[in-house]
């Protein structure tokens, strides 16, 4: 057959072909570049250029999200020693009274509690910023937030006051045979992870944060793991996170479980 007669639209086959693949091309172009966009469920668009640029990874900035993510809230407390001063007896006394709401998970005599922190004797300062942060939204917990949300701030100052007042409970575990694991002696250098008792020591020494001596360590390893997967997030300039995430789930199990053993 003559090539000039083959190639020629009235030859019903190429013809054919030409329309096949014609209609292939166009049908492809509009699935990619206008249906495809258009099915997200997350965006929206002004016009068919829009979605035809968003297809071509070039999107307009009149593109519209209609699911914006949330704002991450972070904790916002600034605290300072002259904001808990002497023992006020009145504010110890309100906060008592409030206190009574606390008892069943945080009460002397908590039985089977493990996953509640211990909160008799804690600093004031500690307390305080736990409480500011649950009602701020920075951390979240089923049974807090909805308590927090309802607090006012001299509640949270009373409750503060009220709790660094008691005398601390001995812990539900004492084992003097556990030593101090590396971690929390003397940190990982090497991974930019400071000594636990640093900050956590009985003394309290840095403003703001709790001691943990004789707390459970199913509580405490939980914070662990939550700052490590970034699910709390209230800690300031991220420094327990940054520590958390450097931790190996061994290095957890250890501390968790030389703090639940101190006396």
């Amino acid at each position: 057959m003559n090539a000039d007669r083959l190639f020629t639209f009235r030859n019903p086959w190429f013809a054919a072909g030409i329309g096949i693949t014609g209609a292939m091309v166009v049908s492809s172009f509009v699935a990619g570049f206008v249906i495809l966009p258009y099915a997200t469920t997350n965006t929206s668009f002004t016009s068919l250029w829009d979605a035809i640029c968003s297809a071509a990874g070039a999107p307009r900035a009149t593109a519209v999200s209609e699911s914006p993510k949330s704002p991450i809230i972070t904790s916002n407390v600034v605290l300072n020693p002259q904001m808990f001063g002497p023992t006020d007896t009145r504010s110890v006394g309100r906060g008592a009274t409030l206190a009574m709401q606390c008892a069943i998970c945080h009460g002397s005599n908590r039985q089977g509690q493990v996953d509640t922190p211990n909160l008799e004797g804690q600093p004031a300062a500690g307390v305080y910023k736990e409480l500011r942060d649950f009602k701020a939204g920075a951390r979240a917990n089923a049974v807090m937030s909805p308590f927090a949300v309802k607090l006012s701030e001299q509640d949270m100052l009373d409750l503060a006051a009220y709790y660094s007042y008691l005398p601390r409970q001995p812990g539900s575990h004492p084992d003097p045979a556990i030593g101090a694991p590396q971690i929390s002696a003397r940190g990982a250098p090497m991974r930019n992870i400071s000594a636990c008792s640093s900050c956590h020591d009985m003394n309290a020494t840095k403003l703001g944060t709790p001691w943990l001596d004789g707390q459970s360590a199913v509580y405490i390893k939980a914070q662990l793991q939550a700052f490590a997967s970034g699910a709390r997030r209230n800690d300031i300039s991220e420094q327990m996170r940054n520590i958390a995430r450097q931790m190996t789930s061994e290095e957890m199990n250890e501390a968790a479980r030389y703090y639940a053993a101190q006396p």
